[in-house]
């Protein structure tokens, strides 16, 4: 990866955290995950972070939120060209979503041995089975996002 694209992703994985610690310091029930969802040019579309408790949404993860507000922003569900940066590696719900709507690029920053399907657990993205499969940047400020979530779980 060239140096100008790792400190793109630094950048923008830098809004993701700025997002889920945010949401962190108004709601401290859902865990600490942003993501930032933008354009072909590097625009920001929309962000989301986790709504689960919130809401009450079993499907209110930062990367589905993110993704429905870009798709309303747009009027389309179909998100090529786009890339979307979150601060947790995607469970099997999110990489399955973002893979339908053709997402472009993904960055993530932690790793989840849990239960990530962007090559933890399962790999969900880069199966060749699958008609689209977006590039792929993992482990971007691995260790703040970590820190993040560690630092939830801490109070818990």
């Amino acid at each position: 990866m060239t140096s100008a694209r790792r400190d793109r992703h630094e950048e923008w994985m830098r809004r993701a955290l700025t997002v889920a610690a945010g949401a962190a310091a108004t709601d401290a029930a859902d865990v600490p995950v942003g993501a930032v969802l933008l354009d072909a040019a590097g625009t920001e579309l929309a962000v989301g972070h986790n709504e689960r408790e919130l809401t009450g949404d079993p499907t209110g993860h930062a990367e589905i939120v993110a993704m429905r507000r870009a798709a309303a922003a747009l009027g389309t569900w179909r998100l090529e060209g786009c890339t979307l940066v979150v601060t947790l590696e995607p469970c099997t719900m999110c990489a399955g979503a973002l893979v339908l709507a053709r997402v472009s690029t993904l960055v993530f920053g932690a790793w989840e041995p849990k239960t990530g399907a962007v090559g933890s657990l399962w790999d969900v993205v880069r199966d060749r089975r699958l008609t689209h499969r977006p590039e792929v940047y993992g482990g971007v400020l691995a260790t703040e996002a970590a820190d993040l979530l560690r630092g939830f779980f801490r109070l818990r």
